[in-house]
């Protein structure tokens, strides 16, 4: 991924927490069929490993767990709110006329070895710490003990713990970094991507 130095995430922490925000992430292998992309939630364990791990589940149908081998080379994409930006949202333009359209996004790659965890303690385990995390802001949390015992039984028989040890993990946040603060302001001003805006707040407030 290119990622001139002012699009570079500035730390770890910044990463992990985008990755936990969310954990939605397109993993791309490389199969007999040549490259695959499947979009799984995953959970990422920072103390894992020297660079964290990242624990996830894929339904048996799906052939990507029996087309990687333990070891393999694989890549996670993680992606936040991005947006369209419009020229006519800086304040610059109107004086210059030296602008152009862009994208505004932030992303994380995660680079890593995968290995299929191909048992059901793996498995309940998976399902439970997602379940549990997801769950946390519900009135009443679903947890895996309100269905009955055989059905889970026969739901977690249907999927596959995957696991990637992550070995290197690189974020470019696209936030107008390269942009004058009046310009950032005029971003936030006219997004209708609240979220999106917000981030870029925050990189308004550092650049002052």
């Amino acid at each position: 991924m290119y990622i001139p130095d002012h699009f570079k995430a500035g730390s770890d922490e910044e990463l992990h927490a985008l990755i936990a925000a969310h954990p939605l992430g397109a993993l791309v292998t490389r199969g007999p069929n040549g490259l695959d992309a499947n979009h799984i939630p995953f959970e990422f364990d920072a103390d894992q490993g020297p660079s964290g791990t990242l624990h996830a589940h894929v339904a048996r149908a799906n052939p990507v767990w029996q087309e990687v081998k333990d070891g393999d080379e694989v890549l996670v994409i993680f992606r936040a709110e991005q947006a369209y930006i419009s020229p006519n949202w800086y304040p610059t333009k109107h004086e210059t006329h030296k602008s152009v359209p862009t994208w505004n996004y932030s992303v994380v790659h995660a680079h890593g070895r995968i290995t299929v965890r191909d048992d059901e303690r793996t498995v309940r385990t998976v399902v439970a710490r997602l379940t549990h995390h997801h769950e946390a802001s519900q009135p009443q949390p679903w947890k895996m003990s309100d269905a009955p015992r055989d059905y889970i039984a026969d739901m977690v028989g249907k999927i596959v713990g995957i696991e990637v040890e992550v070995t290197r993990l690189i974020g470019k946040f696209k936030l107008s970094q390269n942009r004058e603060a009046r310009d950032i302001a005029g971003v936030i001003e006219n997004l209708d991507d609240r979220a999106l805006a917000e981030s870029m707040r925050e990189t308004l407030g550092r650049q002052k």
